[in-house]
């Protein structure tokens, strides 16, 4: 699942859910790099099984704010500093960072969604702990753009690593 056009992955997402006959309520926002989706910055993923079992039963919905935000898959690594997120190489991505977000969070009111689990140390998904934005590798107190947007939505965060 490459970078796509937003209207068709709404419509997706409700046909699937139909077909498991699920309601349009209270369903968990997951990243989808976590349910198999090859979406990461390095056209990867990072399955969770337990993440992978709630999208299989209809109770999660994958999604991936970097590509809602129009970045490409594989794309240069990003990093937070401080209010803004920028590329390996420089370039500021902030923008399709609060963009990818601002979509995940329409998905998330139209199904009533409460929780969400999310990639663990990502700069948009990150919750609690973040990339120090240097590339170093290390690890910093601090939450990545779609969590921020998310809690400030009393949307509860989660991680991999927390379920």
């Amino acid at each position: 699942m490459n970078c796509m056009n937003w209207f068709v992955v709404k419509s997706e997402i409700k046909n699937h859910l139909k077909e498991k006959n699920v309601p349009f309520n209270n369903m968990i926002i997951v990243s989808a790099c976590l349910a198999g989706i090859n979406c990461k910055w390095n056209g990867k993923s990072s399955p969770c099984s337990k993440v992978i079992k709630l999208v299989k039963k209809g109770k999660a919905i994958p999604v991936c704010a970097e590509q809602l935000g129009g970045l490409t898959t594989p794309r240069m690594p990003a990093e937070q500093r401080k209010v803004k997120v920028f590329r390996k190489d420089g370039v500021d991505v902030t923008a399709e960072f609060k963009k990818g977000a601002k979509e995940v969070l329409n998905i998330a009111k139209m199904y009533k969604c409460k929780k969400a689990i999310l990639k663990s140390n990502s700069p948009s998904c990150g919750s609690g702990k973040i990339y120090d934005g240097a590339f170093s590798g290390k690890l910093i107190v601090g939450d990545g753009v779609l969590v921020k947007l998310l809690k400030k939505n009393n949307i509860k965060v989660y991680t991999e690593e927390e379920i």
